[in-house]
């Protein structure tokens, strides 16, 4: 039906997009590339799985539909693992990016404060060994000692507020680019509702994933359903089609499709079906009554040709 195109191509772009990937994110998994090779080769099964198994598993037997989908739910978790792994690695590259684009502001070199506030401790004690002794001789140089260690210890106070400032920056720089590693909705959304950044990207791949393998499965399903006029012929209903005539006013040509009977027939005839009410049962899926009815108007005009 008409219909049914637009499915397959949506049906085609998902599978693709899923496909991909699963490609991106074995690639990243892996270290050598045998190994990159068979994580790509895994996803690419794992997705197929989750996308054309309800759709192959629908005229299957029951047995082989129950099989299916516990089959089709594992491929669905770890495609969506799969889909979830793309979705963090690219968010952690893209962060990656949005941080390093950030200006950098140029900090002039300067010490660490443990090491200034060492000196300023030591400059504190001589300092204070040479409050504490007495002037007994040679006044003027004990004089310019404690000066000289007073100024010391007001150049090295200004030097541990200078880097304490300058400290403060590069903590104010490291939080902007922390703030810009994280998704601008996801940050805004974990605030909102108290939740951490981290679980809320987790949370989202997860979701993104789950409702892409849904879409790609719903329109297998869809591209996939049978026609209706293979229906129409598996019910017993001859499909009538009308075809144009040659010749100008002459009445259309109308031809029959085959029914039940002849194709039970001819089925029967080549082996594919065993000439018993069980077998036609099996092979029309149908009910015991019908299957027994066609058994009879098989096996009657045989038996006439056999007299």
């Amino acid at each position: 039906m008409i219909w049914l195109r637009p499915a397959r191509l949506l049906a085609v772009a998902a599978t693709g997009t899923a496909i991909c990937m699963s490609v991106l994110a074995g690639w990243q998994r892996g270290g050598w590339p045998s190994e990159r090779l068979v994580w790509v080769a895994v996803g690419v099964v794992l997705v197929g799985g989750a996308h054309l198994l309800p759709a192959l598993c629908r005229p299957a037997p029951l047995a082989v539909r129950g099989v299916g989908i516990v089959l089709w739910l594992g491929c669905m978790v770890a495609a969506s693992y799969g889909h979830a792994t793309f979705f963090l690695l690219s968010q952690s590259h893209a962060g990656t990016l949005r941080a390093t684009s950030l200006p950098a502001n140029s900090l002039p070199a300067h010490r660490s404060l443990p090491a200034v506030m060492s000196e300023r401790a030591s400059v504190t004690a001589e300092l204070a060994v040479a409050n504490a002794r007495r002037c007994v001789r040679d006044c003027p140089s004990l004089r310019a000692r404690r000066v000289s260690l007073a100024a010391r210890l007001d150049a090295l106070d200004a030097e541990a507020g200078e880097v304490r400032r300058l400290q403060g920056i590069e903590d104010t720089n490291a939080a902007r680019r922390d703030s810009a590693r994280d998704d601008p909705v996801t940050a805004r959304l974990g605030a909102l509702i108290g939740m951490a950044v981290s679980k809320l990207d987790l949370f989202a791949g997860l979701t993104f994933a789950a409702v892409l393998e849904g879409i790609a499965c719903l329109l297998w399903w869809i591209a996939l359903l049978p026609s209706p006029d293979r229906g129409a012929a598996a019910a017993g209903n001859p499909v009538v089609t009308i075809v144009p005539s040659e010749t100008v006013g002459s009445p259309p040509i109308v031809a029959e499709t085959e029914t039940e009977l002849t194709q039970l027939t001819r089925d029967i005839a080549a082996g594919l079906v065993r000439p018993t009410v069980s077998g036609i049962r099996q092979h029309l899926h149908c009910s015991q009554a019908k299957a027994a009815a066609l058994r009879r108007q098989i096996v009657t005009p045989t038996a006439g040709s056999t007299a």
